[in-house]
């Protein structure tokens, strides 16, 4: 396979400097052509990810710019994709594949867990697996099952898998392309309810590190934590908090796997309470994951036991129930009621 150069210059966007306000797919669009600009060996492969430009729209334009070898529209095969990056990735390629909803990822879980995650230590590091692979995920757009999952944990689960997701534009822009330029396969879940909302992009200055977290708000009497689109949801409950004089500290993980414990611990000291948001189900999660470590290093610093607010542990249920099922700015205040309780 050779790897074509720019395909219509005159179909190219143009470069972005400064700050723009962009929404979070066409962030992602903007970091996914800054990394094939600067790097022939990075190529982008998935459902209809061509001229339709993903059922998202995030890939629209791109096959225009950098030609059909470079943006390959694959079969309806998430194992076959999978499998095909891996075998590129052994050629020094840097593919980018997208699986077109959460819950289509299963059909390549094995692919994933068993092959790409494990390839570089069979071979003591002597076979680096740069693969990105994007996930739409997670509820709030109306639609099924299979549709509005939140299937992270299963992957941060897996030693040899980098786990991350964005929760602003501009953090999507970025993560983008820290991921793709990574050595390790990357697992980039993107919250498709903030595909649409626009905010800030610098294209000038990331700011963090892939697997930085930081917090988005501070607060004196609360720590609440979560990722993805759970940030939205834990910024409207600290504005409602703020209004009853009630101060809520928001610290954004970023990064699901590895996780920067350092800026939630530090919160916690100085709060004293802990309270985990996610939209996945609670049973042996990313929140279980944080609120054992919270009590192993934080345990004489916590006033309250730390709480967590999750989707209930059944599968997702029709779209009319989604908004009973999936955790509410309500159901963190009412957490947050508990927690100052004790």
């Amino acid at each position: 396979m050779t790897v074509e150069t720019i395909a219509d210059a005159s179909a190219a966007a143009p470069e972005l400097r400064g700050v723009h306000t962009l929404s979070m797919a066409k962030a992602i669009n903007a970091g996914l052509r800054e990394a094939m600009r600067n790097d022939p060996k990075v190529l982008l492969m998935g459902e209809d990810i061509g001229p339709l430009g993903g059922v998202f729209r995030v890939t629209e334009g791109l096959v225009a710019e950098f030609g059909e070898r470079r943006v390959l529209d694959s079969p309806l095969a998430e194992s076959g994709i999978v499998g095909t990056a891996i075998g590129m990735a052994m050629r020094g390629y840097r593919p980018v594949l997208e699986i077109q909803f959460d819950g289509f990822i299963f059909p390549a879980f094995d692919q994933i867990t068993t092959q790409l995650a494990r390839m570089n230590l069979r071979h003591d590091g002597g076979m680096p697996m740069p693969v990105v692979i994007r996930v739409p995920y997670g509820g709030h757009i109306g639609s099924i099952e299979h549709h509005q999952e939140s299937p992270e944990a299963y992957f941060a689960h897996t030693p040899g898998l980098r786990v991350v997701s964005p929760s602003s534009p501009h953090d999507a822009y970025w993560m983008i392309q820290e991921a793709i330029a990574s050595n390790d396969p990357v697992l980039f879940f993107e919250p498709k309810s903030r595909y649409w909302p626009k905010g800030p992009v610098d294209h000038d200055h990331a700011g963090l590190p892939l697997h930085a977290s930081r917090v988005v708000r501070r607060g004196d009497d609360v720590t609440v934590v979560g990722h993805g689109a759970m940030i939205a949801t834990l910024l409207q409950a600290a504005d409602i908090a703020a209004e009853e004089g009630r101060s809520l500290e928001v610290v954004d993980l970023r990064s699901i796997s590895p996780i920067d414990f350092g800026p939630i611990v530090d919160s916690v000291q100085r709060t004293g309470r802990l309270i985990v948001a996610q939209e996945a189900y609670g049973f042996v999660s990313v929140g279980s994951e944080i609120a054992a470590t919270v009590a192993e290093r934080a345990f004489y610093s916590l006033e309250a036991p730390v709480l967590r607010v999750s989707s209930f542990d059944t599968p997702f249920p029709p779209a009319a129930l989604e908004t009973e099922y999936l955790p509410s700015a309500d159901r963190v205040l009412e957490a947050v009621d508990r927690s100052l309780s004790y």
